[in-house]
């Protein structure tokens, strides 16, 4: 198709391709349906491309079966030079045609899972379509399936694989998922009680590796969002369970929702004790020992920085054999801002859990060696002066050690 010049006309202004859905919008310029519909739902711009005069979203667009039918006709008549013709498209799907889908297996229970499996093909069809279901009230409808997580209700998925059984509990998960909920809609859906978060825990408990990483996700979406009454009203067993995600290591993905989801509620009310209780400061260290991604290890440090500003999270950190050692390790090895959070926490070592046996080990693990480098090397003023806390703190014991360079002799007390 490159070798034949296609009439400017029919190209689409955004993606500069032959347009196979041409639709028109209120500026008067027409556009294929799929690139215009990228640029207003998943780039979430709201003006014409070309004109940049103010779209009110699909309501503005118009089918243009004329250039539409042009193009066919181009199509056939260069078939002959490798050129396929488009289909005519099928009209796109509208709120109406859903609300009554979801009224239908809200009246007939056998009918929900006609309506998970259509609202699965809507869902995979495009961001336009995302949208109406938020509209329609499809989110509700999906809620309501999870929170009856304990339904024996099973359908039938076919993949590029095969075909597998599994709970409608599960697809509506994972479909609530895909649709990348808006932040208004997921305040709506927490609403005035944790109850769905309580179902999305019993997922994290009892449910297969994929939706697991779907709930770990979407409560990541729900809680960067949700009021404080609702951060610091979580159970234990969230923790714990959340704790259990890290463990496994489902996925990246989940793994990066997990660790951002403590990092979101860790400072809120009890949650730092309820997340050393679950066993985070264990696990999280030994995610560092095993971190092959920059972004893993910053979140990591980040939430064992926050656990570390308490006793109990800085006595399970120093449990841990590898701790003081896999924390030093880091500085300089991943970024800036992981250097300066990993200072942060062996500032808080320092000074308050800072035992004979803990100072001597940070001499033993190479821990002052890597601090007297951190003073030297020009790697922010933060981290430079927490760095020079910590060795004037300790230099009693520190101070005639051969990792100390003459030069910082200064820093120390001479008795």
């Amino acid at each position: 198709m490159d070798e034949i010049e296609i009439p400017s006309h029919f190209l689409c202004p955004v993606s500069l391709q032959l347009m196979r859905d041409p639709v028109t919008v209120s500026t008067g310029i027409t556009y294929d349906r799929e690139s215009l519909e990228q640029w207003l739902f998943s780039c979430k711009n709201k003006v014409c491309p070309v004109t940049k005069q103010p779209l009110q979203g699909d309501s503005d667009l118009t089918p243009n079966h004329t250039v539409r039918r042009l193009i066919q006709a181009w199509c056939t008549l260069n078939a002959s030079r490798g050129i396929e013709r488009i289909p005519t498209p099928k009209p796109p799907i509208d709120k109406t045609q859903i609300a009554k889908l979801i009224k239908d297996a809200d009246k007939f229970p056998d009918m929900q899972v006609k309506c998970l499996k259509r609202l699965r093909s809507i869902t995979l069809e495009g961001e336009r379509n995302r949208s109406c279901l938020e509209a329609a009230g499809a989110v509700e409808f999906l809620v309501s399936i999870i929170k009856s997580y304990d339904s024996s209700l099973l359908l039938e998925i076919e993949s590029s694989e095969g075909s597998e059984v599994i709970k409608a509990s599960d697809e509506a998960l994972s479909i609530l998922y895909h649709i990348k909920l808006s932040e208004s809609c997921l305040k709506r859906i927490i609403g005035n009680d944790n109850e769905f978060v309580e179902s999305l825990v019993q997922v994290l408990r009892n449910g297969g590796y994929q939706s697991r990483a779907y709930a770990t996700m979407l409560l990541k979406d729900i809680f960067e969002v949700a009021d404080p009454i609702h951060l610091i009203s979580l159970t234990p067993e969230f923790f714990s369970e959340t704790v259990r995600t890290l463990r496994d290591q489902i996925s990246q993905q989940a793994t990066k929702a997990a660790l951002k989801l403590l990092v979101e509620l860790c400072p809120w009310g009890r949650n730092r004790i309820k997340a050393v209780e679950g066993g985070a400061v264990f696990v999280l260290v030994e995610l560092l020992l095993g971190s092959s991604t920059k972004r893993t290890s910053e979140l990591a440090l980040i939430v064992l920085d926050q656990l570390c500003g308490c006793a109990e999270g800085r006595a399970e950190f120093l449990s841990h054999g590898a701790g003081l050692a896999m924390v030093s390790k880091k500085i300089f090895r991943v970024s800036n801002a992981a250097s300066e959070r990993a200072v942060r926490i062996l500032s808080s070592i320092c000074k308050f859990s800072a035992t004979s046996r803990v100072v001597q080990e940070m001499l033993q693990v190479g821990v002052v060696a890597k601090l007297c480098l951190v003073v030297q090397i020009d790697n922010g003023y933060k981290s430079k002066e927490k760095a020079r806390e910590i060795l004037k703190l300790h230099g009693r014991v520190w101070r005639n050690h051969t990792c100390i360079p003459s030069h910082l002799w200064s820093f120390y007390p001479s008795s």
